[in-house]
């Protein structure tokens, strides 16, 4: 790639999505859009980057934006927090909701493993099924697929599910393990891209999205994070990085990334 091309991508990555791409960070844009270069048919990234140039085309364009977006994920990454979810801040949404079912939604889910993850709490939790609605979203299409599909491999299952848990809610595929069906139909996914208006979507009680802020432009996560506390019920959950913070929402003392809308909801977690 030369700097114009890694020029290209950043501003395309910031226009389109609000990322924060640092265009010195060539290896990291070769690694992402290689396999974008490749699927569409391209010798090489400087081929595929020129034909973004060129052509104009908007699904070649969200094809180089979308691979850039943060994709990194695990199952049960960082155990606490998924405990803390389950143990306190559902009961605590599900005790106030009376009226309907806690709505849930993974706001940034990538393949899907965290919202996998709380699935499977939630129905180890409740075998019989809950007032609980799941909705999941990315920007990338192509992760959105590989998340549906629920298809991981021997590498991808190791990051944080244990033997336990495979047995459990996957089978095994020919190319690596298969989430059950019953896991799968918990999650309604939909594209979702952070910095357009959110409204249609609906409020929820509980939003996970964690560590994206930090990947964003400084007015496109002031943006994203105004619309993810809207999207919140009165009374409602955000969960964010621990390192990220939610201006305007009370901060559950000593549980980092955790940000209530109103103190006697922070209280009700505490």
């Amino acid at each position: 790639m030369t700097p114009q091309d890694r020029d290209l991508i950043a501003r395309l990555c910031g226009e389109r999505a609000g990322l924060r791409i640092e265009p010195e960070k060539s290896h990291l844009l070769e690694n992402r859009l290689g396999p974008v270069a490749r699927r569409e048919g391209f010798a090489s990234v400087h081929e595929f980057v020129c034909a973004v140039r060129d052509r104009g085309e908007e699904r070649l364009i969200w094809a180089a934006v979308e691979a850039l977006s943060p994709a990194e994920t695990a199952f049960f990454r960082d155990p606490a927090v998924f405990e803390l979810i389950l143990a306190q801040v559902l009961a605590a949404l599900a005790g106030r909701n009376e009226a309907g079912p806690v709505r849930i939604w993974a706001a940034s889910a990538g393949t899907g493993q965290e919202v996998y993850s709380l699935a499977m709490s939630l129905l180890e939790a409740a075998p019989a099924g809950g007032r609980v609605e799941i909705f999941a979203s990315d920007l990338s299409e192509h992760r959105l697929e590989k998340a549906q599909g629920g298809l991981y491999s021997q590498f991808e299952v190791q990051r944080g599910l244990s033997a336990h848990r495979l047995v459990r809610h996957f089978e095994t595929a020919e190319e690596g393990f298969a989430l059950l069906p019953a896991v799968r139909a918990t999650v309604q996914w939909q594209r979702v891209n952070l910095i357009e208006d959110l409204g249609r979507l609906g409020r929820f009680d509980l939003v996970l999205c964690r560590n994206l802020l930090n990947c964003l432009h400084a007015a496109a996560r002031e943006r994203v994070l105004g619309s993810l506390i809207a999207a919140l019920r009165p009374g409602g959950c955000l969960v964010l990085g621990a390192t990220e913070v939610a201006p305007g929402l009370a901060a559950a003392e000593g549980r980092p990334g955790f940000f209530f809308e109103g103190s006697a909801a922070a209280r009700a977690a505490a």
